[in-house]
């Protein structure tokens, strides 16, 4: 039976999108990569059609289709969050009626790129709004730096978690640690309160001690093993055990998360071909293919995880 009731929590990594030499989309691949990372025991959702599938390199089409495919692999049983990224609220719209037709679960709201130049309460109201005029599926709202222009300050967000009552939860990557651990405070104070998920992997251990809810990350499509560990050690305040797999997370996301960041996902593709679970690292213009210096960091960051052995053989997270 289709999922009725969601709430974002836990461990939700956002998976990868295989590609083949051609540049079309991998169907097997992306379904060994589906399987792969929705058998981690505390993976409670996966979100696809966001940064880490490329979906700026993605027809609206293509986007239905990487939906599909994943229904399909995945059944009923997990949930499925879909990203809703567009320029315009109208295509936002068609996104999300697309995503409630093809079964997903919940909507990931990506700040429209115009928000750049900044955004009022008003325009970030309109632009959820219209989201949820198209669909009744619950959504989360990626919650930007304020730096960029993209974020939503903090009365905005109230704004538009009143005006907007679908809106149950954010993906908070506003950089900040003091921003984050004031949405935490006030989300969680809130009569109906509203699930609080950190994307910040520079800092994941930090997040998840401010309390909150889960993460939603690229790279649980590498370590979602890790990231369950982690969020199950913090949950149990065993803060030795957190310290120590904090170490090998922090060993990944310097790597993946280096400058320039436009690779962080490019980087994860090429460490799950050294780690065996994928053969074609292949991504979209403008990305291109990385260099022998930058793999080799990868290789070194997975062993320094403890995922890859010296010799190069896969080991499994313990």
């Amino acid at each position: 039976m289709p999922i009725t009731h969601f709430r974002p929590e836990g461990v939700i990594p956002a998976v990868l999108l295989p590609f083949k030499e051609d540049l079309s989309i991998d169907v097997p691949a992306f379904k060994r990569h589906l399987r792969d990372v929705a058998q981690v025991a505390g993976v409670t959702a996966i979100t696809l059609n966001a940064h880490s599938s490329e979906v700026a390199s993605c027809s609206f089409e293509e986007q239905r289709q990487v939906l599909e495919i994943a229904r399909d692999t995945l059944g009923d049983g997990m949930p499925i969050v879909n990203g809703v990224y567009a320029d315009g609220s109208l295509e936002a719209q068609r996104i999300a009626r697309m995503a409630a037709a093809g079964g997903a679960t919940a909507l990931l709201a990506f700040p429209p790129n115009i928000f750049r130049y900044g955004n009022t309460p008003a325009m970030a109201v309109e632009h959820f709004r219209r989201i949820a005029d198209a669909t009744d599926l619950p959504i989360i709202a990626f919650e930007y730096p304020l730096t960029g222009g993209q974020g939503y300050k903090l009365e905005t967000l109230l704004k538009i978690i009143e005006t907007v009552p679908t809106v149950i939860a954010i993906k908070d990557g506003c950089a900040s640690p003091e921003q984050h651990e004031l949405h935490i405070r006030t989300l969680h104070g809130l009569p109906k309160p509203v699930s609080v998920l950190s994307t910040h992997s520079a800092w994941l251990y930090s997040s998840l001690v401010m309390g909150c809810d889960g993460l939603l990350s690229g790279s649980g499509s590498v370590i979602a093993d890790l990231h369950a560990q982690l969020f199950r050690a913090v949950q149990a305040r065993d803060m030795a055990a957190a310290e120590a797999l904090n170490t090998r997370v922090r060993a990944t996301s310097t790597v993946f998360y280096a400058e320039p960041r436009t690779d962080m996902h490019n980087r994860m593709k090429e460490a799950l071909v050294l780690l065996g679970k994928l053969e074609c690292p292949a991504v979209r213009p403008p990305l291109v293919k990385l260099g022998a210096e930058e793999i080799r960091r990868i290789r070194q960051c997975l062993i320094s995880a403890g995922l890859l052995a010296a010799d190069g053989a896969a080991r499994k997270v313990a």
